[in-house]
């Protein structure tokens, strides 16, 4: 059925990295199918993104924790910046109100922005709330304190009321016991009536065989890559492992330099110790408007911004990553087992690389005293016990099929438009 396109929706995404803006696109697609023209807000690197994929999209003064490009989240960086990003809230919903105003949509969608909440609200016009933390964790260290946990939890039922305030809450997550941002979404009084699992908002990709196999070649890959199913078979053509590294711009450049540097000799380390088989790096570093041409590494290629991401995945042995929702989600759509590097003292990163290695989807790593070997060391872990890995993150696949996070958005979009 076709709406008319008088019908107008206005999304606010969190702009820091690029998994929120890549679920708001994917509705955003959807509801313009309907026959909606949609308007966007944000900040970060998001804007560009946004805007690469030819929407209208307002900037709005950032809101943001600090970072260390070392240790990650930095608790000191933080609440110097409260004064800051209090003024920043209220220009955000200043700026919210004026464009909400002058497009006039018939539902707002807030993607983890209570600027564009409150406008909504105060504009009356209905919203639908779509986040996966509500509960902020501090860093580890601090948590080992009963009076952080508690002021934890006060903050959290805190937010659970005023994020509880849009007509619908949806946490874009698996319900339990697959929950990935468990930390973060359970054991809050305040939301737990309210809160709606949607199934994780991702492309639900059917990839072409000529379109994969047209990226492999113009990276040089024969069809062995494809078909390689022994991690550790050196009569087989070297595993590929896609290291896609995405967040805030200040802690993701040390990471990636590490691995890259890392994994140059990994191949002649692996011959010399028996390894057996050798490894091909694919790196994404997820610069909006960076170069899409690769460049050559030692072992592999570099994109700046990853054009062919989908296929690349598909071709894949192993994904290393943050622990981003959505990249997450996107693997176990794919099937992939995941190294998980979080943002050090991000502790919903943290949470859900925790829950990946609980569920036997994957191996953790710690940012801080990272070295080469952990790298490698984790992917030939996967690799040589890669059938327990690749069961346990296709059950969790079979419960994630079933559900559709995007779509489940737009219903409620459009049954909120009247």
């Amino acid at each position: 059925m076709m709406y008319s396109m008088s019908r107008r929706a206005y999304v606010g995404v969190y702009g820091v990295g690029l998994g929120h803006a890549s679920r708001m696109l994917m509705v955003a697609e959807r509801l313009k199918a309907h026959g909606y023209d949609l308007e966007f807000s944000s900040f970060g690197d998001a804007v560009d993104y946004i805007d690469m994929h030819g929407y209208r999209c307002n900037m709005v003064p950032e809101v943001e924790f600090g970072w260390n490009p070392l240790s990650g989240f930095n608790v000191k960086r933080s609440v110097m910046k409260i004064p800051e990003n209090l003024f920043n809230f209220t220009r955000q919903l200043r700026v919210e109100m004026e464009s909400i105003s002058r497009f006039r949509p018939d539902v707002v969608i807030s993607d983890t922005r209570l600027s564009t909440l409150f406008a909504s609200i105060m504009l009356g016009i209905p919203c639908i709330v779509i986040l996966n933390q509500i509960k902020l964790l501090l860093s580890p260290r601090l948590r080992e304190f009963r009076i952080v946990r508690l002021f934890e939890d006060m903050l959290g039922e805190l937010f659970g009321m005023l994020w509880s305030r849009g007509n619908t809450l949806i946490a874009p997550d698996l319900p339990p016991p697959y929950t990935i941002s468990e930390q973060n979404l359970w054991h809050i009084n305040n939301a737990s009536n309210r809160l709606e699992y949607s199934g994780f908002m991702i492309p639900r990709l059917v990839l072409d065989e000529a379109r994969v196999k047209k990226v492999m070649r113009a990276l040089g890959f024969n069809d062995g890559y494809y078909y390689y199913d022994d991690g550790h078979d050196s009569d087989k053509s070297p595993a590929i492992v896609f290291v896609h590294i995405s967040g805030p711009s200040e802690t993701k450049h040390h990471i990636i330099r590490s691995i890259v540097e890392g994994l140059n000799n990994m191949n002649g380390h692996d011959s010399n110790n028996g390894r057996g088989s050798s490894i091909t790096v694919v790196v994404s570093e997820g610069k909006p408007k960076g170069d899409t041409v690769p460049r050559r590494i030692s072992n592999g290629w570099y994109f700046e911004w990853c054009p062919c991401r989908d296929e690349l995945f598909s071709i894949s042995k192993v994904i290393v990553m943050r622990g981003g929702h959505s990249t997450i989600a996107q693997a176990i759509h794919q099937g992939k087992p995941l190294i998980c590097i979080p943002i050090e003292n991000h502790s919903e990163q943290l949470g859900n690389a925790s829950k990946v290695e609980r569920l036997g989807m994957g191996i953790t790593l710690r940012e801080k005293h990272l070295r080469a070997e952990h790298v490698y060391e984790a992917i030939y872990n996967i690799l040589n016990d890669y059938g327990r890995y690749e069961k346990n993150v296709m059950h969790v696949r079979d419960v994630a099929t079933k559900m559709d996070g995007v779509e489940e958005v737009v219903s409620r979009a459009l049954l909120l438009s009247g």
